[in-house]
């Protein structure tokens, strides 16, 4: 059998092809426009596939090529600040090329190949190195160091190391055994970057807003659910955990978005404005756009190539906060392709892996240390958006299940089982509340009492022998007549 076979069958995304020289997820070329695609299912000789793109005009008989490589995301200087579809082409540069419509078939840089960037060596001649190493450094934008590493399949001892200008598919180092590494490398979506432990989820992920920080409290590399209708909030929420949390490191992932959903965020977001810098939030941000009207299959895989990005800068030593909006359109993709493959459905048509592959995905956030022997860390936070707004359908529950969203309710709890360093109650110089001449002071941020919010007394209660008089809100103690 030959890498090149021909169509035999096709379902929506869902294409069969036979004769070909296939492996579980080859990415191949579809029809004679070449429609990226991957294999799913192997039959004999015939191979599924799920097609990234739109299939329609394509017939039986056209040609089917197999690249013999797995969906890889390409993975170096440059991903900051950029806007991708699901498979990691640049939304900017392929509308330079063809205006606002994608033509079916092309294909893009993930980032530009020829830009020059200053690499500065850390390591030197003669240095043992292996998967995961840090051996030199750029300043990617103003705020953040991109740290070259060592593919994490990698090891040997360095032969020569150079500074200056390089793009990224120059050689940077070369080893003893003759490998060569760039500062570009390419990593398969599917396969979770590797990394030596993984920790306990002991460490608060500060997000800025009282009421998360509060009742419902998150770890760094833990995960975390917003469940709610259309319309609820799901989206602002993920803005401001961009904008005011901790992490260092935004990936955006809008996965089945609408489109009039997604256009706001990508007008919004590269005006938002780190408070921590004041430079553009976007300095620090990836983002990838996956709307509800682009084919099905992609949107499975924006999923894999956000969360290897972020992998990616977490193996830096960076925290990574990862927004996925929605888990549920997410869902309702792989309920379609299991149509279409004619699968047994399981509850409400959904497949019945579908909690697995949630579960795939959320297990892959953590804090660890990594191959360098960094501290690092990806938090995921997946917004679920049922239909109708019905928690009880099978993406909602599962979800909420895997990410255990609502153990935060036992704020007790959840401070003495995950946090035990820091007692969140007296925590109160996160969060400064103003005196009335407006400056906050240090019996302000440290006393209890000044905190807490009381009761306020609008107006006299009925049966009451006194009214609230003070200027000051205070709670009204009155004696019932």
């Amino acid at each position: 059998m030959s890498n090149e076979g021909q169509i035999y069958r096709i379902s929506g995304p869902v294409v069969t092809a036979k004769g070909m020289n296939a492996a579980m997820y080859d990415v191949v070329r579809v029809g004679d426009e070449g429609l990226m695609g991957e294999v799913i299912e192997i039959h004999g000789d015939q191979s599924v596939i799920q097609v990234y793109e739109d299939t329609s005009g394509i017939r039986p008989g056209e040609p089917v090529l197999n690249t013999q490589e797995t969906l890889s995301v390409a993975l170096g200087p440059g991903l900051l600040t950029q806007i991708y579809d699901g498979i990691q082409r640049p939304l900017q540069t392929l509308e330079e090329q063809m205006g606002f419509f994608i033509t079916r078939g092309v294909d893009a840089d993930a980032f530009d190949m020829e830009k020059t960037w200053t690499f500065e060596p850390v390591a030197s001649v003669g240095d043992e190195v292996s998967g995961g190493n840090v051996i030199g450094h750029v300043q990617e934008t103003e705020t953040i160091v991109h740290k070259i590493m060592v593919p994490p399949t990698v090891s040997g001892t360095i032969k020569s190391i150079e500074s200056g200008d390089f793009n990224v598919t120059q050689t940077i180092a070369t080893l003893e055994d003759g490998t060569e590494i760039q500062m570009m490398q390419k990593w398969p979506v599917r396969s979770p970057r590797p990394f030596q432990t993984k920790y306990a989820p002991d460490t608060p992920l500060i997000t800025g807003m009282r009421i998360l920080d509060f009742l419902f409290p998150l770890a760094k590399g833990g995960a975390a659910g917003i469940p709610g209708p259309f319309g609820s909030g799901k989206t602002v929420t993920q803005q401001s955990l961009a904008k005011y949390s901790d992490a260092q490191i935004v990936v955006y992932i809008g996965c089945g978005e609408r489109g009039n959903e997604m256009t706001e965020v990508l007008d919004e977001f590269p005006h938002l404005i780190d408070p921590n810098t004041g430079k553009p939030l976007m300095n620090r941000t990836v983002m990838i756009a996956n709307t509800s009207n682009m084919p099905v299959a992609a949107r499975e895989a924006s999923v894999y190539t956000g969360i290897t990005i972020a992998e990616y800068f977490r193996d830096m030593g960076y925290d990574v906060a990862l927004m996925a909006d929605s888990t549920s359109r997410w869902a309702e993709a792989m309920r379609e392709i299991s149509s279409r493959l004619e699968e047994m459905p399981g509850e409400e048509g959904y497949p019945a892996y579908l909690s697995s592959r949630i579960a795939e995905f959320y297990e892959r956030a953590g804090r660890v240390n990594t191959l360098s022997g960094e501290d690092g860390s990806v938090t995921a936070i997946g917004a679920v958006s049922p239909p109708g707004g019905d928690i009880s359908e099978p993406v909602s529950q599962g979800t909420l299940r895997i990410v255990k969203v609502f153990w935060g309710l036992d704020a007790g709890l959840a401070r003495q089982r995950h946090f035990p360093a820091i007692n969140w109650l007296n925590s109160y110089s996160l969060y400064p509340r103003p005196s009335t001449s407006g400056t906050a002071t240090t019996s302000d941020r440290t006393s209890p009492k000044s905190v807490r919010p009381s009761p306020v007394c609008s107006r006299l209660r009925p049966n009451s022998k006194k009214s609230c008089s003070s200027s000051v809100p205070t709670p009204c103690r009155s004696t019932s007549s």
